[in-house]
């Protein structure tokens, strides 16, 4: 049965400072582990690089020029260097998501992960608007008026709590679904019936979830530079 709690697995004592390390931290670490791995087997089978990619290659191309079709579309041929930083956080939110079809605690299910990630797109959103607008994007801020600041500023610093929430509470909801299906039901029941609901819970709204985070976060920094 998953665990709704975040437990703390061990305590490292660094220089007089208690470092917990959590079951969030563990399972980050997993997940990192094995995007690693994918990384360089696809590096190595991919050393004979063919000009008519077959098999392997070509399923890598194939994700590959999906994902940069996605992301020139969303961002613009300005912005497409962008791309392998969207890339990284598609893949580790997707693994993060479907990570609890192998029983371990999603780490996206720990507000303090998809918080790291929004902040993430809202530092890049800031850097973007001032890189590409200069003054005029800071002037915002003030528009239409100077006694509108407050507002257009509390407006922005929403952005990364209404992403990082949105992904959370999607990823936890499915969790405690799945546990109480785990909790309340016949064990005879539980030989079919997960099978169908990890289906959806972890697979499906795994994939929407974070197709939905990419998505926001595109928009959000193409709207930055325009």
């Amino acid at each position: 049965m998953l665990n709704l709690g975040i437990d703390n697995l061990w305590v490292v004592n660094l220089f007089g400072t208690e470092i917990w390390i959590t079951r969030t931290m563990l399972n980050t670490w997993i997940i990192m582990l094995v995007l690693i791995v994918l990384a360089v087997i696809v590096r190595i089978k991919l050393r004979s690089f063919r000009e008519i990619p077959t098999g392997f290659q070509n399923a890598v191309e194939s994700v590959i020029e999906i994902f940069e079709n996605f992301v020139d579309n969303t961002l613009g041929e300005k912005l497409r260097y962008l791309g392998p930083w969207f890339f990284t956080v598609f893949a580790f939110i997707l693994f993060s998501n479907l990570s609890g079809v192998f029983g371990l605690r999603p780490p996206t299910a720990d507000w303090g992960t998809t918080f790291a990630f929004a902040l993430a797109t809202f530092i890049l959103i800031q850097i973007v608007g001032i890189r590409y607008r200069k003054m005029d994007y800071l002037k915002n801020f003030f528009y239409p008026n100077p006694i509108f600041f407050p507002l257009n500023l509390i407006g922005e610093l929403a952005r990364p709590i209404s992403l990082s929430f949105r992904l959370f509470g999607n990823v936890l909801a499915g969790m405690i679904m799945m546990t109480l299906i785990y909790s309340l039901t016949p064990k005879l029941v539980q030989i079919g019936l997960p099978v169908f609901l990890h289906a959806y819970f972890d697979l499906f709204s795994g994939a929407l979830q974070t197709y939905i985070f990419c998505m926001l976060s595109l928009m959000f920094v193409k709207g930055a530079s325009e």
